[in-house]
């Protein structure tokens, strides 16, 4: 992933939206390809609730990148997994897959945090993007990042005062 931009748009013919039903099986098959654990429960309810984002071809229509979010608390925003197939890595989509979620969370006025946990070796993917990188807390995954990125607290007003939006 070191070769993806950090800007978050979606790379030329590549368009980010919301998951459906129907995208199931292909959210499934690119979590699967990438090896991250993730169960069927959990993404069903994530599409359910409009926490799953794909990256498809504009073309074909074919999925070619998922992000499953959850929300653990009313103010959180979790990114549970991203993945992208192994032929688009590099290319962006990585990127505008978690920037998206992030701009979800941003509309959202309860959500004041987006949050991460990853592998050390996707610690500049998550920093490009914003994210505050720091260790796990439990000492039984020590192999694992946290990444946290402020999108309500710190945000201002129409007027720009900086106040808190509650």
């Amino acid at each position: 992933m070191s070769g993806e931009r950090s800007t978050g748009d979606p790379p030329e013919g590549i368009a980010i939206g919301t998951a459906s039903p129907d995208d199931r099986l292909d959210v499934l098959r690119v979590l699967d390809a990438a090896m991250l654990e993730t169960d069927a429960d959990r993404v069903d309810a994530a599409i359910g609730d409009g926490g799953a984002l794909v990256a498809r071809f504009k073309r074909t229509g074919a999925v070619v990148g998922a992000l499953v979010a959850t929300r653990p608390d009313p103010e959180r925003l979790h990114v549970d997994a991203v993945a992208v197939r192994r032929a688009r890595r590099g290319r962006g989509i990585g990127s505008a897959l978690v920037a998206a979620a992030v701009r979800q969370a941003e509309r959202d006025p309860e959500i004041d945090l987006v949050t991460a946990e990853f592998d050390p070796k996707l610690e500049g993917f998550y920093s490009a993007l914003g994210f505050a990188v720091g260790d796990g807390s439990d000492p039984h995954e020590t192999d694992r990042l946290r990444g946290r990125r402020p999108v309500g607290s710190t945000r201002g007003d129409a007027q720009g005062t900086g106040e808190r939006r509650r």
